[in-house]
């Protein structure tokens, strides 16, 4: 596979998700494996983008004035790395990514990040339906348990199990930090 033919797409690594009116949180060092992947794609000078969750509403925890809003700082952006803001939870709507993925004849796209039944689950489908061999890493990403029409409680490893399995060699290949490195860097 083409070195230059790939991407990491980090999806709303920020702040916001440390607050507490979310719940119970699996997979609590996702982003030391975000932060392992990206150190990584950095050696290899492939390239790196991060999409950052926006809010008009001030009382947002994703407002641009609020503390939510920043990336957190385990993953930083460093030099010219590319932030795409969105205001939906696909990364592809209402932003140039999928331009930009185009224009650096991007075929390959490798996708970590919050909430896994969100914006990384939405963003995921998307890549796949527009034609990208995407990857999404099932331990750098995680999942709050979720209420359902019912009232009935979902915790967040089964919300997290579930929305992998929906995107499972429909829309992605998913792959663990682990095999990433092992199989798909090397």
């Amino acid at each position: 596979m083409d070195d230059k033919k790939k991407a990491l797409i980090m999806v709303d690594v920020q702040k916001a998700f440390d607050d507490k009116k979310w719940g119970e949180r699996n997979n609590l060092n996702a982003e030391e494996n975000i932060s392992k992947i990206l150190q990584l794609w950095r050696k290899k000078g492939w390239l790196v983008i991060y999409i950052q969750h926006t809010s008009d509403n001030p009382n947002s925890v994703f407002h641009p004035m609020n503390r939510g809003f920043a990336i957190k700082e385990i993953v930083k952006p460093i030099d010219k790395e590319v932030i795409i803001t969105k205001k939906v939870n696909s990364s592809f709507i209402g932003t140039n990514l999928e331009e930009y993925l185009k224009v650096n004849e991007i075929s390959t796209v490798v996708i970590t990040g919050l909430t896994t039944p969100h914006c990384v689950s939405t963003t995921t489908r998307m890549s796949g339906n527009l034609g990208f061999d995407t990857y999404l890493i099932s331990d750098a990403t995680a999942a709050f348990g979720l209420k359902d029409q019912s009232d009935r409680h979902y915790g967040a490893e089964t919300i997290h199990n579930v929305s992998l399995a929906t995107l499972h060699d429909e829309f992605a290949t998913i792959l663990t930090t682990e095999q990433l490195i092992n199989d798909f860097i090397k």
